[in-house]
């Protein structure tokens, strides 16, 4: 039997294990995942066998095996860690395209925080922006930090927010707030005219990790009258970099 042939039977049994927690099992035996492959037991007990001395399964001492989530742990370090170091060289080359102000931010509750930005000189921004939170209802980030929450995780995240005025065009409700972003997700990347304060514009596209989620969102940011009238090439960029994040930690990039 060929190596890849083995690898292959190894997921199969790999993946019914994981269809086991989708159902509500802590796990299955050697019979149970044999039963739902429809093969022989001998042959599943020696993939699981082999799942299980490669850290990606563990077996309890019911002799049941079950995903070792320390795996999903390290991955997810990984990511983030991949996000401040690849993130930075997307920023850069972001930046460097556009001549803009461009950040990085994670959702943190209600708020968007920055990891990451990159502003050059021309882009006339007074201090940074690190660690610094913002109401994720008229951030810069917010839309495509919420880009894949459904309705009513959105109005559960925001139910708390007395949605102040930080620009003449900040949203002024939830259900402002999902219109706008509904129309951002039709357009592909958010736009966020004057909402987080006057005059400032801003672009973003949510980068996804491995698990399909999204993980962080890529900002181009800077004055209106300098942004808008190059709104269409600065989001070819943005979707560029994007895809190029989205490779290094492991996503997914749906095109803008």
């Amino acid at each position: 039997m060929s190596k890849t042939s083995s690898m292959g039977r190894g997921m199969l049994a790999l993946l019914a294990v994981g269809e086991r927690h989708a159902e509500g099992f802590d796990g299955g035996t050697v019979a149970d995942v044999a039963g739902r492959l429809g093969k022989d037991r001998s042959q599943v007990s020696r993939s699981l066998k082999g799942a299980h001395q490669e850290g990606f399964l563990r077996r309890t001492e019911q002799r049941e095996y079950s995903l070792d989530w320390s795996i999903l742990t390290d991955a997810q370090l990984v990511t983030e860690q991949r996000l401040k170091t690849d993130g930075l060289t997307a920023l850069e080359g972001l930046a460097s395209e556009t001549n803009e102000a461009c950040f990085l931010g994670v959702l943190s509750g209600n708020s968007t925080v920055t990891i990451g930005e990159q502003v050059p000189e021309s882009a006339n921004l007074v201090g940074s922006w690190l660690g610094r939170p913002y109401p994720a209802y008229c951030s810069d980030a917010g839309q495509a930090l919420l880009w894949d929450a459904d309705d009513a995780e959105i109005r559960k995240i925001l139910d708390d927010v007395e949605f102040v005025n930080h620009g003449p065009n900040t949203p002024v409700s939830v259900e402002d707030f999902l219109d706008r972003l509904n129309k951002a997700r039709a357009r592909g990347y958010s736009v966020v005219d004057e909402e987080a304060e006057p005059g400032l514009y801003s672009l973003a596209a949510p980068i996804r990790d491995f698990k399909g989620e999204v993980a962080a969102a890529l900002q181009i940011v800077g004055p209106k009258a300098r942004i808008e009238p190059q709104r269409e090439a600065f989001a070819v960029a943005l979707g560029s970099w994007r895809e190029w994040l989205e490779a290094q930690v492991g996503g997914s990039a749906q095109p803008l």
